[in-house]
C-alpha cells in the first residue's frame, strides 16, 4: 500500500534557460503532487509531496524526459517531513553565494516559433526576435545568474500585458522565457546606411536588406553573438568586394543556406553531417563540394570543401523569404580583429566594409562567433576498442562509426563544461594560445572552455580576452589559484598572467610548452587515462624549453610531463613571425638548408 512522502530534489547541470521548471510543474500537476520548484545559483531545487508511487514516477520521468536542451549532471534526493500542502508552485529564484549551475548555450529557433513567425494570423508574424523556453538567446545575453530577465540584456524591455501573461502561465511555452517579447514591447530592427543615415525599420528594414543583398551589396547583420558580413554567395563581384575590403585573400568564407535541401544542391551531406546541420547548436559544418556549383569560386578559393550552416535566428529565416538561397555569412571584423558586437562599434569598425547595417537594439553582453565542425571517421585512443570521444560536446564517450571534430568551439557549445577524468584540487585559469585563442577555467572535474576569442595581437582582442575571463569567473564562481600560460615570454597572455601575479603574489604560474599542450588536449579529447604515449604535433611553431622555436615535435608525453625524442631540424625563419603565417617561407628555408642556393633551380612553384 502506497503512502505519502515529501522529497527535496537538487538538480545540477544545464537546467536554467531550457524550460526545466515548466516541465517539472507539468509532471507534478499530472501526478497530483504538491510542493514547489525554484532556480538557485547551484541549479534547480524541487520539493515535491504526495503519493510515494507517483513521486517515484515523477523522478523517473524527470530523468528520462527532461527538456530537449537540458542536461542533468547530478541529481540528489532527501526525505523531508510531510507538510500537507495543497498545490504545486513555481517560486522566485533563490540566490546564494555558492554558484555551481551551468548556463545554457544559445539555442536555434525551434519549429514551434518558426511556425508562428511565418503565420500571418499570429501576433508575432515576421517578428525577428520570437523565442520561447525551447529556443533563443541565452549565453550571449546573460550578465549573471540565476538566469532571470533582470540579469540579462532583456532587462531593458518591459513586457506588455500579453507577453507578461504568457510569462506567468506555467502551462505556456513561454513561461519564464526570459527573452520573451513581441513587436509591441520588444527589440526592433533598423536598416542604416554606412554613412549613419537611417533607412527603414521593422519588417520594411528586413525587406530592404533582402533587396540590397540581391543587388550585390554587402550588409552587416547583427546576430546572436555579433555581426556577420553578408552578401549573395552567387554574386562573384560582391564576394570579391568583400574579400578586398576585409583584407582576406584566400581564407574561406562561411555560408548560410535557406534549408537543408539547398545545402544538398551544392555539397555532399552524410547522415551524420545532416544531424549536425539541423541540430539546435547549428554549427558551420565543413562539407565536400559538388562540381559545377553556381556559388562563387571566391567563397573558398582552391578548396574542395564549403562551410555551411542553416538559419538559427528568426531574422535569418526572414532573410531567406524572398528568393535568396545562399548567403556569405562571415564574421563581422577585419582580419585578426575580434568580431564586432555593439552597434556603435560595428558602425565604426565595419563602415569601410559594409554598405549597409541591419541593426537591432537587443544588446549582446558577450561576443560569440559561430562554431565550426566536421565529421571524421572515428580513430580512438581510448582504453576500450571502438571508444571515441564526445568530450568536446560535453557528452559521455560513445561507440560510433564517425565522430564530430570541433574545429572552433563557440556558439551553441559554449559555455557547457567539459568533464575530465580527474578532479582538480585547485581552481585553474588556462590562458590559452596566442593565435585562435580560447581560455579555460577548471573547477572540480569540470573545465569551462571559452568561446573563440581570436588572435591576441591587438588591444581589442586583449580586451575581449580579459572581459571573457572576468565573465566566466563570475558565472561559475571560480577564483583561480593557479594560472597556466604559454612558455613564450612575449605573448600578451603571458604578460596578462604575470600582471595577475603582481596583483596577487600568492598565485602560482605554470609555463606550458605549446606542442605538449596540443598532445595533452588530444589525450583528453579521446578520454585517455594518464599514461604515456607517443605524441606527434605539427601545429605550427611554439617556444621551446631550450629557448628555440619548435615545430614538428615527437614527444613521449602524458598530461603532466613530456620528453622530446625527435623534431625537425632548426632552420632560420625567413621574415620572422611572417613565416609562421606563410608556411611556404619555411619550405623555402628547408630547401635552402638541403640544396643550398641551387634550390631555386628546382622549378618549384611557391
Amino acid at each position: 500500500m502506497s503512502s505519502n512522502k515529501r522529497l527535496r530534489i537538487n538538480v545540477k547541470g544545464r537546467v536554467q534557460g531550457v524550460g526545466f521548471r515548466p516541465v517539472v510543474y507539468r509532471y507534478a500537476k499530472e501526478r497530483g503532487l504538491s510542493g514547489w520548484v525554484s532556480n538557485t545559483s547551484e541549479g534547480v531545487v524541487i520539493e515535491v509531496e504526495g503519493d510515494s508511487e507517483e513521486i517515484d514516477d515523477f523522478l523517473k520521468s524527470l530523468k528520462a524526459f527532461p527538456p530537449p536542451q537540458a542536461k542533468i549532471t547530478a541529481l540528489s534526493t532527501y526525505l523531508l517531513p510531510v507538510k500537507n500542502e495543497g498545490q504545486f508552485s513555481i517560486l522566485p529564484s533563490i540566490a546564494n553565494t555558492k554558484i555551481r549551475t551551468q548556463v545554457s548555450p544559445d539555442i536555434a529557433t525551434c519549429p514551434e516559433c518558426l511556425e508562428e513567425l511565418l503565420d500571418p494570423t499570429n501576433r508575432r508574424y515576421l517578428y525577428p526576435f520570437i523565442n520561447c523556453t525551447n529556443c533563443g538567446p541565452r549565453f550571449t545575453i546573460v550578465k549573471n545568474i540565476p538566469y532571470d530577465r533582470d540579469k540579462t540584456t532583456m532587462g531593458n524591455f518591459a513586457m506588455c500585458p500579453q507577453c507578461q501573461e504568457e510569462y506567468n502561465d506555467p502551462l505556456n511555452r513561454r513561461f519564464h522565457a526570459q527573452p520573451n517579447a513581441c513587436p509591441q514591447c520588444g527589440p526592433q530592427v533598423t536598416l542604416v546606411h554606412n554613412s549613419g543615415a537611417a533607412q527603414s525599420s521593422g519588417p520594411e528594414a528586413v525587406r530592404e536588406a533582402i533587396r540590397l543583398l540581391r543587388e550585390g551589396k554587402i550588409v552587416a547583420i547583427k546576430g546572436l553573438g555579433g555581426f556577420h558580413l553578408a552578401c549573395d554567395a552567387t554574386n562573384d563581384r560582391a564576394v570579391g568586394d568583400l574579400r578586398g575590403r576585409k583584407y582576406r585573400e584566400n581564407k574561406p568564407f562561411a555560408l548560410m543556406a535557406s534549408n537543408l535541401e539547398t545545402v544538398r544542391k551544392y555539397c555532399e551531406v552524410s547522415a551524420e553531417e545532416e544531424e549536425l546541420l539541423i541540430s539546435w547548436k547549428r554549427p558551420i559544418v565543413l562539407l565536400k563540394k559538388k562540381p559545377f556549383s553556381p556559388i562563387s569560386e571566391k567563397v573558398a578559393p582552391n578548396n574542395n570543401y564549403l562551410g555551411f550552416m542553416l538559419p538559427y535566428t528568426p531574422l535569418h529565416y526572414l532573410l531567406f523569404q524572398e528568393s535568396l538561397a545562399v548567403l556569405v555569412m562571415t564574421s563581422g571584423n577585419i582580419s585578426d580583429e575580434p568580431i564586432a558586437y555593439e552597434n556603435k562599434e560595428a558602425m565604426s569598425r565595419l563602415k569601410g566594409i559594409a554598405d549597409y547595417f541591419l541593426l537591432h537594439d537587443r544588446d549582446i553582453y558577450i561576443r560569440c562567433d559561430d562554431s565550426v565542425t566536421r565529421i571524421f571517421p572515428s580513430a580512438s585512443l581510448g582504453s576500450e576498442p571502438g571508444e571515441t570521444s564526445g568530450l568536446l560536446r560535453g557528452e559521455p564517450l560513445t561507440p560510433v562509426t564517425h565522430s564530430e571534430i570541433v574545429i572552433r568551439r563557440s556558439r551553441g557549445y559554449v559555455p557547457s563544461p567539459l568533464r575530465v577524468p580527474c578532479s582538480f584540487k585547485n581552481e585553474i585559469l588556462a590562458c590559452g594560445a596566442h593565435l585562435k585563442n580560447t581560455f579555460a577555467l577548471a573547477k572540480g572535474d569540470e573545465v569551462f572552455v571559452s568561446h573563440h576569442i581570436g588572435d591576441l595581437e591587438n588591444l581589442e582582442t586583449l580586451r575581449a580576452f580579459e572581459k571573457g575571463i572576468e565573465h566566466f569567473k563570475r558565472l561559475f564562481d571560480i577564483e583561480p589559484a593557479i594560472i597556466a600560460r604559454d612558455l613564450h615570454p612575449e605573448y600578451l597572455s603571458t604578460r596578462y598572467a604575470e600582471n595577475l601575479q603582481i596583483i596577487n603574489p600568492e598565485l602560482r604560474i605554470l609555463s606550458i610548452q605549446h606542442h605538449h599542450a596540443h598532445i595533452a588536449s588530444c589525450l583528453a579529447d579521446n578520454g585517455v587515462s594518464n599514461r604515456k604515449l607517443i605524441g606527434v604535433s605539427f601545429d605550427g611553431t611554439g617556444f621551446g624549453t631550450d629557448g628555440n622555436i619548435w615545430g614538428g615535435e615527437f614527444l613521449i608525453a602524458d598530461y603532466a610531463d613530456f620528453q622530446r625524442v625527435a623534431h625537425l631540424k632548426y632552420v632560420p625563419l625567413p621574415g620572422g613571425e611572417q613565416a609562421i603565417k606563410e608556411p611556404w617561407r619555411m619550405a623555402a628555408s628547408y630547401l635552402y638548408e638541403t640544396f643550398g642556393p641551387e634550390f631555386v633551380g628546382l622549378g618549384l612553384d611557391f
